[in-house]
């Protein structure tokens, strides 16, 4: 299933896309929330939509999207995980994750604008692919973590390099800006997506593509994260984990470059769908 929620800032209701069309699924789920995944929702949704698909109510495909996942727990993001990225940024491999958080207040729809926030000088841009925990998990064995995962998402892990690197401390305060985390347009559930490390993800500046990867390159897969990240921390349903970006990011190039009022950015990942978000200066 591919999973929606639309309409207006604060009032998304949720949905599914069904050969290509929105339907409105809020007869029958609240949100899709953490206790909706605690609950077997996916399991219950997807039965209701086989049973009732014809009589669901379609929605205009111009609607606004939010995030698919009703504010999750906690983002938690995997630094330098891609090996040619780190390369890029003149990094050594880590050996063992790298992780932070990114705020929920960050979280916007797929196709919102993203604010360069005050102050900003160096914003910058990395389309990652996001998981979704679908039950809670704590000390969870590698061979059985993609039994916690609900499904995938495109999120662009927008960051600000002088926050997150020259300002001290941690990498959160670079991360959690408002508008830094445009994520869907969809909630694909794992079983239409046989293997999540072989997916193309790609991001394009004003036109121009400047992320052109692979999750292949992926350092620490899927259930390792999964795993790790469940030795320091209890994984609630709905929480999200997001993989690490592909070179190509402004931080990297040379001489490196960031986002600009006007700029369009353009994004997406196999079968996870397209988001396009145009930047904008930040105003009191």
């Amino acid at each position: 299933m591919k999973l929606i929620r639309f309409g207006k800032i604060g009032e998304e209701k949720p949905g599914v896309l069904i050969q290509g069309k929105y339907y409105d699924v809020s007869e029958f789920v609240n949100d899709y929330d953490e206790q909706f995944f605690a609950n077997n929702g996916l399991l219950h949704l997807s039965e209701i939509v086989h049973k009732v698909e014809h009589s669901l109510k379609e929605i205009n495909t111009g609607e606004r999207l939010g995030c698919p996942v009703q504010r999750p727990s906690k983002i938690i993001c995997v630094g330098l995980n891609y090996a040619k990225h780190a390369k890029e940024t003149n990094a050594a491999i880590p050996a063992e994750p790298i992780l932070f958080f990114k705020s929920t207040t960050a979280i916007v729809g797929p196709n919102d604008q993203i604010i360069i926030p005050r102050d900003s000088v160096k914003t910058d841009w990395e389309v990652e692919l996001a998981v979704v925990i679908e039950k809670k998990a704590s000390y969870v064995n590698e061979v059985d973590a993609m039994n916690y995962v609900a499904g995938y998402c495109l999120h662009n892990d927008v960051s600000e390099r002088a926050f997150q690197l020259e300002m001290g401390g941690t990498w959160d305060k670079g991360k959690g800006c408002d508008s830094f985390a445009p994520i869907g347009p969809w909630l694909v559930t794992k079983d239409e997506i046989p293997d999540p490390h072989q997916l193309r993800l790609w991001l394009r500046l004003n036109g121009e593509i400047v992320q052109d990867g692979n999750t292949d390159d992926l350092i620490f897969n899927i259930p390792f994260l999964v795993s790790y990240i469940s030795k320091f921390m209890t994984l609630l349903p709905g929480d999200i984990i997001s993989t690490g970006t592909p070179s190509g990011v402004g931080l990297g190039m040379n001489p490196p470059m960031y986002l600009k009022p006007g700029d369009r950015l353009e994004l997406g990942i196999d079968g996870l769908g397209e988001s396009k978000q145009k930047v904008v200066a930040y105003t009191a």
